[in-house]
C-alpha cells in the first residue's frame, strides 16, 4: 500500500519509548511541523531475536499495542509496524530502501542512528543510507554517537532495574511509570479469605517483563478514579502455590472488574516473596504491608 503523504521516518525497536527515545522521537515531530510532513516511526515485530534465534527468553519493556500507544502520545501520527519475518530479513538493502522506505512509505527524511544496520545479514550502515538516499531523493540525519550511547544504556538500565525491583530507577529512565496492561480473571479467592481480595491480572504477552517478585506499591485508572493498591507477584508460597500469579489488593475499593482490561502502573517496591508459617501471619504481614504503602502514597501526594 503506498501513502502520497511525506513522512519524516525513524527506524527503531523503541522498546520502553524511554526518555533517549523521546529525545529523537522529539526531533522527528519537530522537522515534520517545519516542512508540513507527517512524523513517523517504522518498527519491526516480533523482535528479530524472536524470529532469527527463536529466543522464547527475551523480554521487552512494552508489548506492540503499548508500545505503538506510547509512541503515537509523543506526537508521532503514524506507527508503521512491519511484521520480522526471514523473508523480511533476506531483502537487499537496495530493495529494503526501494520497497518499503521510497515506494510503499513514501519517506522524505529519515532521523537515524549513526550505528544503523540494515539489509540481509545487516551488512549495510548509515553511509549505504546516504547513498540511497541521493539515489532515491530523500534526506538522512545522522543521530549522534553520545545520543545513541544515551539510548542504549537507558535500556539495558531499566531492565536491570526492574529485575531488582528499583522502580524509581526504572521510571526515570523511562519519563513515566512501568506498567503492565492485563485482563482482570477469577483467582483461587485466597486473599479474600484473608481480608485482602485481590485482582488477578493475566498478561497475555509471554514477552512482557514482568519486575522481580514481590510487593509493590501501585495504582490504576478504574472507570476514570485513580485507584491505588498493592500487587503482589509471586508463586504464593505460604498456601504451597506453584504457578507464578500477580494479584493487586485495591484501597477502599469493592466493584466488579472482572473481564476488565486494567492499566497497572509501578511505584514503588515493598519488599521480597516471602513464605510465612501460616495464614495469621500472612495477614499480619499483609497489615504491615498495607500501612507502608498507604504511607508511601501520602508522602508522594503530600
Amino acid at each position: 500500500m503506498t501513502t502520497n503523504t511525506a513522512k519524516i521516518l525513524t527506524i527503531g525497536t523503541f522498546d520502553g519509548v524511554h526518555v533517549g527515545h523521546q529525545k529523537i522521537l522529539k526531533r522527528v515531530v519537530k522537522i515534520a511541523s517545519e516542512i508540513e510532513a507527517k512524523p513517523a516511526v517504522l518498527t519491526l515485530f516480533p523482535h528479530p531475536r524472536m524470529v532469527l534465534q527463536k529466543d522464547d527468553n527475551i523480554k521487552l519493556l512494552n508489548t506492540i499495542n503499548e508500545r505503538t500507544q506510547l509512541l503515537k502520545s509523543l506526537g508521532i501520527e503514524e506507527v508503521i509496524v512491519k511484521e520480522f519475518t526471514k523473508e523480511f530479513a533476506n531483502l537487499s538493502a537496495k530493495d529494503y530502501v526501494k520497497q518499503i522506505l521510497v515506494d510503499e512509505l513514501n519517506t522524505k527524511q529519515i532521523v537515524i542512528g549513526y550505528d544503523h544496520h540494515f539489509g540481509k545479514n545487516r551488512s549495510a550502515n548509515i553511509d549505504d543510507l546516504k547513498v540511497f538516499a541521493k539515489e532515491f531523493g530523500f534526506k538522512v540525519e545522522e543521530i549522534s554517537a553520545q545520543e545513541i550511547k544515551d539510548v542504549t544504556v537507558s535500556s539495558t538500565k531499566i531492565r536491570k532495574a526492574l529485575n531488582n525491583g528499583h522502580i524509581e530507577v526504572a521510571n526515570a529512565y523511562l519519563g513515566y511509570k512501568y506498567f503492565i496492561s492485563g485482563e482482570v480473571i477469577q483467582g483461587k479467592g485466597i486473599g479474600r479469605t484473608l481480608d485482602y481480595p485481590t485482582a488477578n491480572i493475566h498478561i497475555e504477552e509471554s514477552y512482557k517483563l514482568i519486575p522481580r517478585d514481590g510487593v509493590y506499591v501501585v495504582k490504576s485508572d478504574i472507570k476514570g478514579s485513580t485507584i491505588y493498591g498493592m500487587m503482589n507477584i509471586g508463586t504464593n508460597p505460604t498456601v504451597s502455590g506453584k504457578t507464578r500469579s500477580i494479584e493487586v489488593h485495591f484501597f477502599n475499593f469493592d466493584k466488579d472488574i472482572y473481564g476488565k482490561t486494567l492499566k497497572i502502573e509501578f511505584l514503588h517496591w515493598l519488599r521480597s516473596e516471602e513464605k510465612f508459617d501460616g495464614l495469621e501471619t500472612l495477614k499480619k504481614q499483609l497489615k504491615k504491608d498495607m500501612v507502608d504503602a498507604l504511607e508511601h502514597i501520602r508522602l508522594i501526594n503530600a
